[in-house]
């Protein structure tokens, strides 16, 4: 690796769960090599456009090129679209003087990828997902080294390509309560139930379904509500929209009295507590001891780093994507998994007392996803994008 400055170009977004990796890694490269040049590729309306400047990079922008799936209008005007885009990102790479890109699937990482290998400049690839994306498919056969967060993604690199799980790099808040974990749990959970407004002696159930929230989720552990009780705290994220409807049937499955929200003030309030969305998550991740969720990729890398012992619902739509995203950190012992269309008030009542009066069972799930999950994937990207440069 030259000691001279290099320049590295990134390139991904849309969905946070493509923006954030990116900029951890970005980070990571920054902190090995503070002199690198980083500049990041991609769209004008994805989140990297608020994200990107936030996070102290410049941002090119093109437009999406999404592959078509049928043949319609769209897909006759591709080819011509996908020329127009691939000659826009040559000009950014000639510009940025890149030595290395790196793509994280997504809209924009596609015709970096083609330019790139066009352009003799090395590619390295993350996946984030158990079932690879059409972009890093066709990336993999021109990259030098692929990260993934999974085996069997389902990549077919060219020769002279090595591929390595190396997991999901995490973004700031998760690396870091990672790190507290590792050192001092006990002390990380009080703060994060002081923040919370919730009684950091008492089991904890972190229900979330995103962003947009997940109303099979949202209904099954609300109707739930009086049982649960009984047995733990409740953080429920019920998605923007959806916090009345579980308001309302907590208050007629248990009582009116028993919800409140999150936060210090709603302290000895009730403990059913509950916020539309949290922007700080990693405090309510500080002192859960379950998680209920659906199982996109972020969230199963996330919670596997950091031991936390989780019930997976994943979203029952396209190949069943979430669930291979779930089920091998399950294989290993550090979660349960059910079906969506399983995932009842009966199913909560039958099963997630039962967990929380045995905290042996909870702390070997724990234990088991602390295994499986990895938590320094962001330098080891950093580094072999570095070795590349």
């Amino acid at each position: 690796m030259s000691s001279s400055p290099v320049h590295i170009v990134l390139a991904g977004g849309g969905t946070a769960g493509h923006v954030n990796p990116l900029l951890a890694v970005a980070d990571a490269i920054r902190r090995i090599r503070p002199e690198a040049s980083i500049s990041i590729i991609g769209t004008a309306v994805g989140l990297e456009h608020d994200l990107v400047p936030r996070a102290g990079y410049e941002l090119d922008t093109i437009e999406k090129v999404p592959f078509p799936r049928r043949p319609n209008k769209a897909a006759l005007q591709f080819p011509a679209k996908w020329m127009r885009e691939t000659r826009k990102v040559r000009d950014i790479l000639r510009s940025r003087h890149a030595d290395v890109v790196v793509g994280f699937g997504g809209y924009a990482s596609a015709p970096v990828y083609s330019a790139a290998h066009r352009m003799g400049i090395p590619v390295v690839i993350h996946e984030q997902n158990a079932r690879a994306g059409m972009a890093n498919k066709l990336g993999a056969r021109y990259a030098a080294f692929i990260g993934t967060a999974y085996e069997n993604t389902g990549l077919k690199p060219g020769s002279g390509c090595r591929m390595e799980r190396v997991g999901l790099p995490l973004r700031p808040a998760i690396s870091t309560l990672a790190a507290q974990f590792a050192s001092d749990r006990a002390s990380v959970r009080q703060s994060g139930a002081e923040a919370m407004g919730i009684d950091p002696a008492r089991p904890m159930v972190l229900v979330t379904g995103g962003s947009l929230g997940a109303v099979s989720l949202n209904r099954a552990v609300a109707s739930s509500a009086s049982v649960l009780l009984e047995h733990a705290q409740v953080v429920h994220l019920t998605g923007k929209g959806k916090i009345d409807e579980v308001r309302s049937l907590v208050g007629e499955r248990a009582d009116a009295g028993v919800f409140t929200g999150v936060g210090p003030d709603s302290y000895g309030k009730g403990d059913y507590h509950a916020a539309e969305y949290l922007e700080r998550i990693d405090l309510a991740f500080a002192c859960a001891d379950l998680v209920i969720c659906r199982s996109g990729a972020g969230s199963v890398s996330e919670l596997a780093a950091l031991g936390l012992p989780a019930v997976y619902v994943p979203l029952p739509i396209g190949n069943g994507e979430q669930r291979f995203n779930a089920l091998p950190v399950v294989k290993a012992g550090g979660g349960l998994m059910v079906a969506d269309k399983d995932f009842t008030a009966q199913w909560v009542q039958s099963h997630v007392p039962s967990l929380l009066a045995e905290p042996d069972r909870l702390r070997e799930l724990g234990d088991k996803a602390w295994e499986y999950g990895i938590r320094d994937a962001a330098d080891t990207m950093a580094r072999r994008v570095l070795e590349l440069a």
